[in-house]
């Protein structure tokens, strides 16, 4: 299961997909003030485990996102412009997660569906058997893009992750909302 790994390169981009106003491909340097505009918001950061990131540290996160092939970033056709990123994590036993983090600019567009919808395709037409996500339940246009996309919600478990702590060092605990699509859903 390589879905990420057939690519072709078209002008020096390694493309993965496209779509109709999309073009799916693998980060490149020139990608620094797009991932660092969307990285740095603290509203699109606001479910992610990490808090806004200076410049020096969406630096770092490039590095790791030119390196990685799970990591996706998303390019309007039109413009050029990378408007956000969709991870496809490899997992065990044929599965992927999927994830994705989008410019505030562009939420409301539909480029978060088409995009997965691109990769979900290719993921289960080239092996794969699940793909699931997990979701803080307050990010509601996370989790309805999810059944938008035809995943069914699995799980809802109760305050089983922290990503930090209050004042008293005590972790702020969440809970998480685990949904997934298989192979014979589509």
């Amino acid at each position: 299961m390589d879905i990420l790994n057939e690519t072709e390169e078209t002008e020096g981009k390694i493309i993965i997909a496209e779509t109709e106003r999309l073009i799916l491909r693998r980060y490149m340097t020139e990608d620094l003030q797009d991932l660092f505009e969307y990285l740095s918001d603290t509203e699109v950061v606001k479910y992610e485990p990490y808090k806004p990131l200076t410049i020096d540290d969406v630096k770092e996160n490039l590095k790791w996102r030119i390196e990685t092939d799970e990591m996706i970033a998303v390019e309007l056709k039109a413009s050029q412009e990378m408007i956000g990123n969709v991870y496809m994590g490899k997992r065990d036993f044929e599965a992927l997660e999927i994830g994705y983090v989008f410019n505030r600019r562009f939420w409301g567009h539909g480029y978060a569906a088409e995009s997965c919808r691109a990769l979900i395709q290719r993921a289960f037409a080239d092996g794969c058997h699940r793909i699931y996500a997990e979701c803080d339940p307050d990010n509601k246009n996370s989790w309805k893009l999810l059944e938008a996309l035809g995943f069914r919600r699995e799980a809802h478990l109760r305050k089983n992750v922290y990503f930090w702590k209050d004042e008293d060092g005590k972790p702020i605990w969440k809970d998480t909302y685990v949904y997934a699509k298989l192979e014979e859903d589509m």
